[in-house]
């Protein structure tokens, strides 16, 4: 086998319909993909995908707000308002013509399918603003005047809490992805733009703003299901703990703590993910694995997180630390890693849901909550 023979048999392999995007998903045996979507986004893709017949899986989109919070820099944000105004078909002269044409486009994502937010933030977001000196600063960054870093938060902390009463209002998992320091080098961001790796990780305090948002949530009644990802490990147990002080009888496993993502997404980083919430929480409820990818290669993520999962529960079953019954852990393996994303999420998943969760799940330490 020689570089040249390997390059010709996988550009052969590549021309087949096994090796399309479509045959990719469905050799690993992919149920639903939920790609990430600007509230401006047509998604006409979607509605060809929906319409073909051929397709044997479900594609939705996904809600991801950021650049209608982005009022640090004005003219890109007023840029993004007139393509809003444009998806919306509606003019934005105001404030609350502005949560209209967002409440339009969030109607109209629900109608394609999407079922869920996704935020991705530096800190938590939880000053106090009210509506009066929101309305302020929009009409201030409106005219193209530069904000303060008060301002700033106050107005990413009303977004913030007003998209997530929108989610719960739709029955929508929210998703917030906490702590990256974006685009560190002012240098190479002049030269190349965003998103060429110059990103890292954050070490915000995160506990006591992110207790804000989601109690004043909580408190009216507002809180949607929730899953919360870190990007800095030092938050694995302030997540694990967090979770629990927000959980519902009714919703079994209602706020999440999300898979190990980022710089996290590595064996390590995953391990310290499962056992943090193993010891703080109830593992047996986990929704498991994201890929947050484009790539569609990245779906082997989810086996190597089944790799590692399984190997810590192995590991622990060996040692007496779990019992040595294979129906029993691996009934949890089998929950964590599709029957409760299968029960967690609206995609209409019917496998899995009248399955009986067993007593006595949870991994040696584990507290229910």
């Amino acid at each position: 086998m020689t570089a040249e023979s390997i390059w010709q048999d996988c550009n052969a392999a590549l021309r087949t319909p096994a090796f399309t995007p479509r045959g990719i998903l469905e050799q690993m045996n992919v149920r639903v993909v939920c790609t990430t979507d600007d509230p401006v986004d047509t998604l006409t893709h979607h509605a060809a995908i929906a319409a073909d017949p051929r397709t044997g899986l479900q594609v939705r989109p996904t809600w991801r707000p950021d650049r209608g919070m982005a009022v640090e820099d004005a003219e890109r944000f007023n840029a993004w308002v007139a393509l809003l105004e444009a998806a919306a078909d509606c003019e934005i002269s105001s404030l609350n013509s502005y949560f209209d044409a967002l409440a339009k486009r969030h109607d109209y994502f629900h109608q394609a399918g999407c079922r869920l937010s996704d935020h991705g933030i530096e800190i938590v977001y939880a000053d106090a603003c009210s509506e009066r000196e929101a309305a302020r600063i929009f009409a201030k960054v409106r005219s193209s005047k530069r904000l303060s870093e008060q301002e700033v938060h106050g107005f990413k902390a009303l977004m913030l809490h007003h998209g997530a009463v929108m989610d719960h209002q739709s029955g929508w998992v929210q998703q917030f992805h906490i702590g990256p320091v974006r685009n560190a080098s002012t240098r190479r961001l002049r030269a190349l733009g965003t998103d060429v790796g110059c990103d890292s990780i954050g070490d915000a305090a995160l506990a006591r703003p992110l207790a804000r948002f989601l109690d004043r949530l909580d408190v009216d009644g507002q809180l949607a299901k929730t899953i919360l990802y870190n990007i800095n490990p030092k938050d694995n147990e302030v997540l694990a703990t967090m979770i629990g002080n927000f959980q519902e009888g009714g919703i079994p496993g209602k706020l999440q703590f999300g898979s190990g993502w980022w710089f996290l997404d590595q064996k390590d980083g995953m391990e310290r993910q499962i056992n943090a919430l193993s010891n703080l929480g109830l593992l047996s409820r986990f929704v498991g694995m994201l890929t947050d990818s484009r790539s569609f290669l990245s779906f082997t993520r989810h086996e190597y997180f089944r790799r590692i999962l399984c190997n810590l529960l192995g590991d622990e079953m060996e040692k007496g630390l779990l019992p040595d019954d294979l129906d029993l852990v691996g009934g949890m393996v089998g929950d964590i890693c599709y029957h409760n994303a299968a029960r967690y999420f609206d995609f209409g998943l019917v496998e899995g849901q009248s399955r009986p969760a067993k007593t006595g799940r949870q991994r040696a330490g584990a507290v229910p909550t």
